[in-house]
């Protein structure tokens, strides 16, 4: 299948805009409701495997702050450069989430804003390694399109590539690799739009 050749410069843009994005979503945190409910479900103590976590805010942030420990993952060198220096305490790694082998298990993995940016062969690939990172019983919640297909945005003059599955592929590749959907919200109103996916490894 093809693919609009925006699909393969998502790191390249996030790594030249790295500061415009950090200013853009520091004074923009329309999803709260969610990151708050993620964090309520966590046992005290837990450690986040945070995927494609950008510049650190406000996402990480709210969940460094409420007490969490974060492992945060990015493929851009200037995002986890604004991470380090805001959070140095916590562990910022540069890899792609799609070939992500840290031989580590997580109690939560968060995968916000950025696991829709995968082409869609991409996202049936991280199913087994979301698998591989997830503790017995540890959260997931990412967020992807409505239905099938490809979405053009527009960033920073640039264009901006997102995909996704069917809602029912998400379902049933969730279920063959061991987890229970615990919520899912298509374009959520109260989060800008958002489709969200929550679901839990089973024990």
């Amino acid at each position: 299948m093809s693919h609009h050749p925006s699909a393969d410069q998502i790191i390249d843009l996030y790594d030249r805009h790295a500061s415009a994005w950090n200013d853009i979503r520091a004074k923009h945190f329309v999803d709260r409701k969610w990151i708050e409910r993620f964090r309520s479900l966590l046992p005290p103590s837990s450690t986040v495997l945070d995927l494609g976590c950008g510049s650190g805010q406000p996402v990480a942030r709210y969940l460094i702050e409420a007490g969490t420990s974060v492992v945060g993952v990015d493929s851009s060198r200037q995002m986890l450069a604004l991470c380090a220096e805001r959070f140095p305490a916590q562990e910022w790694i540069q890899a792609d989430m799609r070939t992500l082998a840290l031989d580590r298990q997580f109690t939560a993995i968060l995968a916000w804003n950025s696991f829709f940016h995968l082409k869609p062969e991409d996202q049936r690939r991280m199913f087994p390694i979301f698998q591989r990172h997830a503790a017995p019983g540890a959260l997931l919640m990412f967020t992807s399109g409505p239905a099938h297909g490809e979405a053009l945005g527009v960033f920073e003059g640039e264009t901006l590539y997102h995909a996704s599955l069917a809602p029912q592929e998400y379902t049933e590749q969730l279920h063959d690799h061991g987890y229970e959907v615990l919520d899912h919200i298509a374009e959520d109103a109260e989060c800008g739009g958002q489709t969200v996916w929550l679901a839990r490894r089973l024990p």
